[in-house]
């Protein structure tokens, strides 16, 4: 479940510094908070300079998160009805998810991360539709769930994140292609797409472009930069802590394999490091 912790900003400098001193491999680290780009010369904002042309990491709207500015691939291309809907169709008709999540919901959703899969060669765009889609189809169980379940006698909450507050009564478990969890993550994705996370985080499992767009929200601003590291390396960006180093090889492996599947599908390699 997308649930990475928001950066500390008190190394926000020294991270900057340090990944533009290591170039693109290290655009994760550029310690912008979620909401912010990191601009082609290390700095966090949100306007043009950061976001815009060599933009190396967050909700990039020009190269978008590689500094190789390359166009990528075309998603509305790569992301047939055939493509979508030979994930969705593999869940059972009773799923909650069957009438929600559609390919026009997606492609409206990415039309405001232009970002997504571009950046680097068109293979390199491929991929990160096909790690995407991979991470969303275990998920979900291949569309087949909106809401996490039993999610509702768990409200993750931490109460010590003063920046996002949660709302008395609110419970912000995993909802939506990534089950995006915790209430750092709903406030920021919330101000960003344009809906109340914090008071509704509702939203992200009644409206499927909202859905969608905290999918890609979340992903932009944690997984986007790692791409070029492998697979792997977005395994431990979105649940690291419960599957890496050993923890939960199974369902490590169950990830592996939607990617590599994926891959083939969309006629490409899947490269090194595929495992965390």
């Amino acid at each position: 479940m997308a649930k990475a912790p928001m950066a500390l900003t008190a190394l926000a400098l020294g991270l900057a510094l340090l990944c533009f001193a290591t170039g693109r491999s290290a655009a994760q680290n550029c310690g912008c908070q979620p909401g912010y780009c990191c601009s082609q010369y290390g700095y966090c904002g949100t306007s043009a300079e950061y976001c815009g042309t060599g933009c190396r990491s967050g909700p990039c709207y020009s190269s978008g998160g590689g500094s190789s500015g390359g166009s990528g691939a075309n998603v509305a291309s790569v992301v047939t009805d055939a493509f979508f809907n030979g994930i969705k169709n593999q869940a059972p008709s009773s799923c909650e998810g069957k009438n929600f999540y559609s390919r026009s919901a997606f492609l409206n959703a990415a039309n405001s991360y232009p970002g997504f899969a571009h950046g680097g060669s068109e293979v390199e765009g491929k991929r990160e539709i096909a790690a995407f889609f991979a991470h969303v189809t275990h998920e979900t169980g291949h569309f087949c769930y909106i809401n996490e379940i039993n999610g509702a006698n768990n409200n993750y909450c931490d109460s010590n994140n003063r920046q996002w507050p949660c709302v008395p009564g609110k419970k912000y478990y995993g909802r939506g292609p990534l089950q995006i969890s915790w209430n750092y993550n709903y406030g920021p994705a919330g101000k960003a797409i344009g809906f109340d996370g914090l008071g509704n985080p509702d939203a992200v499992a009644q409206d499927p472009v909202i859905a969608f767009k905290t999918a890609l929200w979340f992903w932009m601003n944690n997984v986007h930069g790692v791409m070029s590291q492998g697979f792997g390396a977005t395994i431990r960006a979105i649940n690291g802590a419960l599957e890496c180093n050993g923890k939960n090889t199974a369902q490590m492996n169950a990830r592996v394999g939607y990617y590599k599947q994926y891959c083939q599908q969309l006629g490409v390699d899947p490269g090194n490091n595929l495992t965390c």
